[in-house]
């Protein structure tokens, strides 16, 4: 293996080793460079994405470049999948987790009127309440980790009003609120919260949607 971004940086205090991840839709776009950015730094990490033909090519990518990724098969828009992630994640890092990714999305463009109520309990359900959901299931594995961090990806939408992603965008824009109160609530327990909101990234998840 060559040199890791940390064999480049002098200071040691950016150092993963020894750290935990889940990261949630970790085989494609966003989800796929998080991955390899903490597995550059030492992180040992755990993915989910819903198609294991993903899972198993980006698996033997990483281990060709020698990170340590273990994957499993979840659509986090499924309450018994999320618990069962949770369980092979406690598993796999011996009841302790370090750093939780909220990163997997669903994405629907229809103009408000022609959101149909199965659209909206997807994007919800997949971009909210499983973001919600695996945050409470995590608690105890970060909490015992000592040294916990929930990382949710957000988007510029939900701050800023776009056409067309309203279901999108109000879901993202709950995930940014829930992160304030998870901040709040468990900075006694050593966890830090944060969402980041990036804007158009030219992914497979966003070409999906051009094409």
């Amino acid at each position: 293996m060559g040199e890791t971004k940390l064999s480049l940086v002098k200071d040691n205090r950016w150092s993963l080793h020894g750290m935990t991840a889940l990261v949630t839709g970790g085989t494609r776009g966003i989800g796929h460079a998080i991955v390899e950015e903490l597995a550059e730094f030492g992180a040992s990490i755990h993915v989910c994405s819903r198609n294991q033909d993903d899972i198993d090519k980006c698996l033997q990518e990483w281990k060709n470049k020698g990170f340590n990724v273990t994957g499993s098969v979840c659509d986090v828009f499924h309450r018994d999948q999320r618990q069962t992630l949770m369980e092979t994640v406690s598993s796999i890092f011996h009841g302790k987790l370090n750093i939780l990714v909220n990163n997997a999305a669903r994405y629907i463009t229809k103009n408000m009127i022609d959101h149909t109520a199965e659209d909206i309990s997807l994007i919800l359900g997949t971009n909210f309440e499983s973001c919600y959901h695996l945050s409470q299931l995590a608690y105890p594995l970060l909490k015992e980790s000592g040294y916990g961090s929930i990382v949710s990806i957000s988007s510029i939408a939900s701050v800023k009003a776009h056409n067309v992603i309203s279901a999108f965008s109000a879901a993202k824009g709950a995930m940014n609120q829930l992160t304030k109160n998870i901040a709040l609530e468990w900075a006694k327990d050593n966890i830090r919260a944060n969402a980041v909101a990036p804007g158009i990234v030219m992914t497979s998840l966003l070409e999906s949607v051009l094409l």
